[in-house]
């Protein structure tokens, strides 16, 4: 199959490198500026699983083209989604699938308005990676999984072939058969980690530290499987034991990477988070002050962002 990976970032730039290497015929849609540096200096990959480097296939975003492939793997942020469309609709095709790697649920009704349903394949990603000053790729733990799953019958069969090349990249990649539970189950955890790291601006363990920390992240948490349940995804009872561990471990580090973004200063997804989380909430009637609060706290660092950026 023909991949074409939106971008060329810690994501969509991590495991198109892993499918170059291993032999996928695989396309980076990158801007201008981009670009040059990848044909300056080449795509590097390196820390935990070693180093390597390629010299990728690229194609330059809003220059005319009339190729079209058989995959295209979405990993932007949320808040790039509208221009992403935008970007990859000359290359979507009548039989090419759309893998979403987004956070969340939300931009499953964005795509499949874009592009129809039957395009649009579920899926998530679970990896740990920065770009560093010289627009390297550093990795920096061990996990590399793509889980993603068919959404209508009408696309088993190219979802089948899609595995098969997407194994060649050395990494896991695993056909789902219920990948709307995978992502509701990752909603969760992401979740409750974001809101409560954001709103508390601290890690796991700084949290779990204090007098209520822990009772506090437990019922974040409890609300957010309380959405799921609602919705006819309720976590299951395994996974759902070991992300409470997770979430509530003494001495922890982790935190998710919006509280990064928060702290630095940029933009969050908050709204494709933690804010369609609370929307799914108020729907299914379950109150969820925590839910509440921590969207509150980062609408107000939206809000003083846009003013000051209206101001330069």
């Amino acid at each position: 199959m023909r991949l074409l990976m939106l971008g060329a970032g810690g994501v969509g730039g991590y495991f198109g490198a892993r499918l170059h290497e291993g032999g996928a015929d695989v396309t980076f849609l990158v801007r201008a500026k981009r670009a040059t540096l990848l044909r300056e200096r080449g795509l590097r990959i390196y820390g935990v699983r070693g180093e390597f480097q390629i010299r990728p296939n690229l194609l330059i975003s809003g220059e005319s083209s009339n190729q079209a492939f058989d995959a295209v793997i979405v990993s932007c942020k949320a808040y790039d989604l509208d221009s992403s469309i935008d970007a990859i609709r000359p290359y979507v095709g009548a039989t090419t699938l759309v893998l979403p790697l987004l956070n969340g649920l939300k931009h499953l009704d964005t795509l499949d308005a874009a592009f129809g349903k039957d395009r649009v394949l579920g899926g998530l990603a679970q990896v740990s990676t920065t770009i560093d000053a010289n627009g390297d790729i550093k990795q920096i733990t061990d996990t590399q999984n793509i889980f993603f799953g068919a959404r209508s019958a009408a696309q088993d069969a190219r979802a089948e072939q899609l595995e098969t090349t997407l194994k060649l990249g050395g990494f896991e990649a695993r056909l789902s058969r219920d990948i709307l539970l995978e992502m509701w189950e990752k909603f969760v955890l992401l979740t409750s980690l974001a809101g409560m790291t954001c709103l508390m601006r601290g890690t796991v363990g700084e949290i779990a530290a204090t007098q209520d920390g822990i009772q506090l992240m437990s019922r974040m948490l409890d609300d957010c499987a309380a959405v799921a349940k609602a919705a006819g995804n309720m976590p299951r009872d395994k996974y759902f034991s070991s992300i409470r561990g997770v979430l509530t471990q003494t001495g922890s580090p982790l935190a998710a990477s919006m509280r990064r973004d928060l702290e630095a200063g940029g933009r969050t997804e908050a709204d494709h988070i933690v804010g369609d989380m609370l929307k799914r909430a108020d729907e299914a009637g379950i109150d969820s002050p925590l839910l509440r609060a921590a969207y509150c706290h980062l609408q107000v660092h939206a809000e003083k962002k846009r003013v000051a950026d209206s101001g330069r």
